[in-house]
């Protein structure tokens, strides 16, 4: 099979493609034929080796494909990497496409779909006529995250960092946008939301930016953190300093979901139906072949993507 394969740590460069021997699948596992990948943030801190677990080389980067086994299409975690044509997954840990989705729209779900579903449901609580600011919110999560809480009630201040990406964001339901590099980001958040301070806060980028979206949280408001984007560490926050306030920061990785089906398979589920209704519109911001990889990591690392990027094998 075609792979993409890594042998040391570093930047898109290090990205190969090689000719590998198809994974051979053990006891619960099924060999998938891949028809489409999904690229995430993390997998760029899967080459770095900067992710939150660590990675082993050689490694094929990537954990979510579209495949067919027995000729039904499948959405699915590649327990043996997933920017390849051939890819192993645990038959417990797959999730059946229901015709009127297709594989692109399916991949927005495994990762991103639910991540921003949780931020949302699991780890925000958003109620109806709270304000959501999204950092990113061009970017996979963040599109679907914008829908999602415009569909439950919320009002929504994306922050994005071009003209295009806010206008994308509008086009999907944000009330306000705000510009990701305002020079006082927390009195830019506020005057989005008529003056006043946010509820919550969906953060991915880290140092001044998880800095500034604290500053601008309101009484009993909850600051989500989902990633590091800037690589950059937001400055130490000691707890005494959140009783003012009563502010929650909290932190998420859907690596915690995964192997429990009301976390994962029903999530996925739902999110399903609603594509299949026209309510969710899945954002396809890019389509690369397998060869192109490393290209595809430079420009979502450059900020020029938008919505999900797919790899066609």
């Amino acid at each position: 099979m075609k792979a993409i394969q890594i042998t040391e740590f570093g930047g898109p460069d290090v990205m190969q493609l090689l000719d590998l021997p198809d994974p051979i699948p053990g006891e619960g596992e099924i060999l998938l034929d891949v028809t489409a990948i999904g690229i995430n943030y993390a997998d760029t801190h899967q080459t770095e080796n900067s992710y939150l677990s660590a990675q082993t080389l050689p490694l094929i980067p990537g954990i979510e494909v579209v495949g067919t086994f027995e000729g039904k299409r499948f959405l699915a975690t590649a327990i043996s990497g997933g920017y390849a044509e051939k890819a192993i997954a645990n038959k417990a840990v797959l999730f059946p496409i229901p015709d009127g989705v297709s594989d692109e729209q399916a991949l927005c779900m495994l990762v991103q779909g639910t991540t921003a579903w949780h931020l949302l449901k699991t780890m925000a609580h958003v109620k109806a006529g709270e304000s959501v600011v999204i950092h990113a919110a061009a970017g996979g999560v963040g599109t679907i995250a914008i829908q999602l809480a415009k569909m439950w009630g919320t009002k929504v201040i994306a922050v994005t960092s071009s003209d295009e990406k806010a206008d994308l964001a509008k086009s999907l339901g944000a009330d306000e946008v705000v510009d990701a590099d305002s020079e006082n980001l927390a009195a830019a958040l506020r005057a989005a939301n008529g003056g006043k301070r946010v509820d919550v806060v969906l953060e991915m980028v880290g140092g001044s930016a998880f800095d500034q979206s604290l500053l601008a949280l309101a009484d009993f408001g909850r600051l989500i953190t989902f990633g590091m984007a800037s690589r950059t560490a937001p400055t130490p926050i000691h707890p005494g300093s959140l009783m003012h306030g009563s502010k929650t920061i909290s932190g998420f990785w859907l690596s915690n979901c995964f192997g429990k089906k009301e976390l994962m398979h029903d999530v996925i589920d739902e999110l399903f139906g609603l594509i299949k209704s026209g309510d969710l519109k899945p954002v396809i911001g890019g389509t690369y072949p397998l060869n192109e990889a490393a290209g595809a990591h430079r420009a979502m690392l450059a900020r020029e993507t938008t919505g999900k990027i797919v790899l066609k094998p």
